[in-house]
């Protein structure tokens, strides 16, 4: 017995190094963690167990290049994975997939996060004279790396699926990623392809780096394809820990509450400061943000993309919620194209996993123009409204300064799209379009035929402001405000607000599912 312990001790530790010590220092001197040393920081002390360690170990290449199991986070139970560069490159084979397929299986039935941390070429290229059980295209199991887009499909909406890229995570490897709901990149090491430089080069005849192609600042900033934007591995993990605080294990589970450090009836009266009277004058909705939720505390989720909208996590009153605002700092806070997709896209996770959703709506309306009509804002902005009628979690929206036309639509402000309880500040204004455009659109010719054509723009804009962009006769008017509020006392509405809905019956009617015009 002893014999044999100790030859399993010496296999189990000769796996352990992966693809050996001098891989190991090639990492290191590139600033790079080694697979299981990126899980050991990613998970608490201690925690980690790993599923096959052994696999492949006669052959030279232990575990096949992943590294599988299941931890914790804050003592939550998480199945993880990491890709293992040292071994075949972290390229998949039959049985990198066979685990990568299983472990992502095994989460889904257990109802618990999936955390992948992705460095991978993609499928593994087999040299002909030793094709066979190896080729990842020779297979006839139906569970392997090929298809475990599959698997992420059936967890979407089910369990939460995190990823984070480190090196590069090219060819099919980034399908996996793009599927789940969010994926990190580390600034100045992650890329993100389907096909890299020397093959574009060998094609098309450009030239192009890798961070140029999809680094980090193009996925993050440019297209969207990835959430969080981090300066290092170690700020990766941390990150990783932060948002998982703000998620359930699965859709059946409400979020994560906690304590409550924040006083919930807290007035802010520096909102009165931060945000101008004047609806055309920009202002910092990310100030407004931190100043309502609890202790300051605010996950963005896209920082760097789509900026005119902003959309991420914060907890009121210990709960999290999902948060949805206008940007005036960036292209006036009108909505895009790219916000569009940004915002429907946040507000059906946050529907999937239960998280309410608090809008703070500013806006002038849909960008216009030629550019964004050829880019379909038709299509993309129908994606939100979709996502609005979908959505069945509580949901309260506040009106700080004004809401024009589609817009109207397009954050949930007119009733019928779902919304449970809109609350509008003084400076309040909503209608077809602001006081400016309507009178010079109906009185262009009187104005112009006047004998002080400025006085008469100024009295009918006055006059104009009056009967439309004045939120007290709104008030006096409508029933789907329920209440003019001051500013200050915005936060406490809204933990009153989410208070009184946090046993709102949701019905979905009946289907296999929707089509939504992606």
């Amino acid at each position: 017995m002893k014999e044999k312990i100790e030859r399993l001790r010496q296999a189990q530790a000769a796996a352990a190094l992966g693809g050996g010590r001098e891989k190991i220092d090639r990492e290191h001197e590139r600033g790079r963690l080694t697979a299981r040393e990126r899980l050991a920081a990613l998970l608490d002390e201690g925690s980690f167990v790993e599923f096959n360690r052994l696999v492949k170990h006669l052959d030279g290449a232990p575990g096949d290049g992943i590294v599988t199991g299941h931890g914790t986070i804050d003592g939550r139970t998480v199945c993880a994975y990491a890709q293992d560069v040292t071994v075949l490159g972290g390229s998949q084979g039959y049985m990198h997939g066979r685990k990568l397929y299983k472990i992502h299986e095994l989460a889904l039935e257990m109802g618990v996060p999936i955390i992948a941390l992705c460095h991978s070429p993609g499928a593994r290229v087999v040299r002909p004279e030793v094709a066979g059980s190896d080729d990842p295209y020779r297979v006839s199991d139906e569970k392997h790396a090929g298809v475990v887009f599959y698997v992420n499909a059936m967890s979407s909406g089910v369990i939460p699926q995190l990823a984070a890229v480190f090196g590069n995570c090219t060819g099919g490897s980034v399908y996996s990623p793009a599927l789940m709901d969010f994926i990190f990149m580390v600034e100045g090491q992650s890329h993100m392809f389907i096909t890299g430089p020397r093959v574009i080069k060998s094609v098309l005849g450009e030239e192009v780096s890798m961070a140029e192609l999809g680094g980090a600042g193009v996925h993050c900033d440019r297209t969207g394809v990835a959430d969080f934007k981090v300066a290092s591995e170690a700020d990766c993990f941390g990150e990783i820990r932060r948002l998982l605080a703000f998620l359930p294990d699965n859709w059946r589970q409400a979020p994560p509450r906690r304590p409550a450090a924040d006083d919930p009836e807290r007035l802010v009266d520096v909102l009165e400061e931060l945000v101008p009277a004047r609806p055309t004058r920009a202002y910092d909705m990310r100030q407004v943000i931190r100043a309502l939720v609890d202790e300051g505390d605010f996950c963005e989720v896209k920082a760097g993309h789509a900026g005119e909208i902003i959309v991420g996590f914060g907890r009121l009153d210990g709960a999290p919620v999902g948060i949805v605002a206008n940007q005036p700092l960036v292209k006036a806070g009108c909505m895009t194209v790219e916000s569009s997709a940004k915002q429907a896209r946040f507000i059906r996770f946050c529907d999937c996993f239960n998280l309410p959703l608090v809008l703070l709506v500013d806006t002038p309306g849909y960008l216009p123009g030629r550019e964004q009509e050829h880019a379909g804002i038709i299509r993309h902005g129908a994606k939100v409204l979709y996502a609005l009628s979908e959505a069945t979690v509580p949901r309260v929206a506040i009106l700080l300064r004004k809401v024009y036309g589609g817009a109207a639509l397009g954050m949930g402000i007119l009733p019928g799209f779902g919304t449970d309880l809109i609350f509008a500040w003084p400076t309040a204004e909503i209608g077809a379009m602001g006081a400016e455009q309507a009178v010079d659109l109906f009185y262009g010719r009187e104005l112009a035929a006047a004998a002080d054509p400025e006085a008469s723009r100024r009295e009918k804009i006055r006059r104009y402001r009056e009967l439309y962009a004045d939120s007290l006769a709104l008030a006096s008017q409508v029933t789907y405000v329920q209440d003019i509020i001051e500013p200050r006392e915005t936060r406490r509405c809204l933990v009153r607000s989410l208070r009184l809905l946090r046993g709102k019956e949701r019905r979905r009617r009946q289907r296999h599912h929707g089509n939504i015009p992606l």
